[in-house]
């Protein structure tokens, strides 16, 4: 069976060790988590947590059938159509060109967010693939720190 990559969008009650349930969910069956990202759902009591998993179709489908089980979810959406965005920062030495780096940011939806003395920090928010072709880009540049974000998405 082949792999294919899933992203879940699960809405939970805003309560404590919901997180911890969820992601027990998956380490318990040995199911692995790529991205996982949880922000409150505005003007509600609701949480929004979303994942990006891999898995053969009856993983995936175990996945979704589980994590329909947990008390505290109210509800699990997959995503067929969607828009789906992640956000990577990365410091750079303030030798290299700023006008380059931000020109290779520019190109990947993103900017110059912060200038220090040593260093200055650029910021993308693209689609995982792009982000991913981002990083290797920016390898030129020779960055001292990356850090990325998980997965958000939403249905079109």
């Amino acid at each position: 069976m082949s792999e294919s990559r899933r992203v879940i969008s699960v809405i939970v009650e805003n309560e404590s060790s919901v997180l911890s349930r969820v992601s027990g969910l998956f380490a318990g069956r040995g199911y692995n988590i790529g991205t996982l990202t949880v922000a409150p759902i505005p003007n509600s009591q609701r949480s929004r947590i979303t994942i990006a998993t891999k898995g053969d179709e009856r993983t995936l489908n175990q996945i979704t059938k589980q994590l329909n089980k947990l008390v505290p979810v109210y509800e699990v959406v997959e995503h067929d159509e969607m828009v789906e965005k992640e956000m990577v920062l990365v410091k750079f030495p303030i030798e290299e060109s700023l006008a380059d780096i931000e020109a290779l940011c520019g190109a990947y939806n993103g900017t110059i967010v912060n200038v220090g003395v040593s260093m200055f920090i650029g910021m993308v928010a693209d689609e995982p693939a792009r982000v991913r072709n981002f990083i290797n880009a920016a390898q030129r540049y020779n960055p001292i720190e990356i850090v990325r974000g998980g997965v958000v998405a939403i249905e079109r």
